[in-house]
């Protein structure tokens, strides 16, 4: 595939089960507040902005993109102790950005994914930052190292689930 796509159909825009578009979020949901519950270190990991990501650029449709991040994003905020709003935000941000990145340059190679996943998931962390600490006026703690292993850990699980996922899709 080239580096940059000239039209939707060239780009080829998967087609999902939907079974696949409704169970994929609330299993990812599941895990991270289940696992998280009983063990400590899991948060480390971001099932719900994988999917988010995972999604967006694979549509390569910037409005689904964010509508998907936004719901996910939400449906997150509701077990955390985080104010209602902000992965939701944080999540249709990224999933807008996603979306358009994958309009512009080819989102199905090993490398590029690489490179995505850890730049969005730091990008996500700066994201709720911000809300935490300059809209709610929250005390939220930047840890730079933290946000690192959560952008490295995103990146080695990311990539593997991505390519479960792409198994899932429909081909013609």
């Amino acid at each position: 595939m080239a580096l940059m796509a000239s039209s939707r159909r060239e780009a080829d825009v998967p087609d999902y089960p939907v079974w696949l578009l409704i169970l994929l979020p609330i299993l990812a949901l599941w895990l991270q507040s289940l696992l998280a519950l009983h063990l400590p270190h899991f948060d480390v990991l971001d099932l719900p902005l994988l999917v988010t990501i995972y999604f967006a650029i694979t549509w390569r449709n910037p409005i689904g993109g964010t509508l998907c991040g936004a719901a996910i994003g939400i449906l997150q905020d509701v077990p955390t102790q985080h104010p209602l709003g902000v992965y939701g935000i944080a999540k249709a941000i990224i999933g807008y950005f996603a979306a358009s990145i994958g309009i512009r340059i080819d989102t199905e190679s090993l490398g590029t994914r690489l490179l995505l996943i850890p730049a969005f998931t730091l990008v996500h962390g700066g994201i709720v930052w911000l809300l935490e600490t300059h809209l709610i006026d929250q005390p939220y703690a930047w840890i730079w190292w933290l946000e690192g292993l959560h952008a490295v850990v995103n990146a080695v699980i990311g990539v593997m689930l991505f390519s479960l996922f792409d198994r899932a899709r429909r081909r013609d």
